[in-house]
């Protein structure tokens, strides 16, 4: 499995819309400006965390981006899933036919281990845990 700017990006989005949603809905500009993030990146991130059911966005005046889940009910091992859109640390850990020493590599079950390893501990994780960190931690993004 690979961490990319968008799993990363995408759990600081869905931090700063939790922590900025007490007046309602987080204009994506406003969450773009705190975690420095291209609004035009930003706006990937929001339509697959919208495909994925995490977010809803709310136009006009007094539109923005709303959590559709409780935030203890959000993985970051679910966040990464839906925005890096791959589940293995290897290809050939979902797929045998992508490398031809795979039916007989001793070292695959030690890649799929990983990978299980690290989704086991990414899900252990929610963003009710992020929210609770920020506030024990309070950053200068999240004015």
């Amino acid at each position: 499995m690979k961490l990319t700017t968008r799993s990363r990006y995408g759990a600081r989005l869905l931090l700063d819309i939790a922590l900025h949603s007490e007046n309602g809905p987080v204009p994506s500009k406003d969450s773009a400006r705190r975690e420095k993030i291209s609004l035009k990146y930003l706006e990937k991130i929001l339509k697959m965390l919208k495909d994925g059911g995490y977010i809803k966005g709310k136009r006009g005046p007094n539109g923005g981006n709303i959590l559709l889940r409780k935030p203890e009910d959000i993985s970051i091992g679910a966040i990464a899933k839906i925005l890096d859109g791959q589940e293995k640390v290897l290809d050939c850990v979902g797929d045998e036919t992508v490398c031809a020493r795979s039916a007989v590599c001793l070292r695959r079950s030690i890649w799929d281990d990983a990978n299980q390893a690290m989704y086991k501990m990414l899900d252990s994780y929610s963003l009710a845990d992020l929210i609770k960190d920020a506030h024990l931690c309070p950053t200068e993004r999240m004015k």
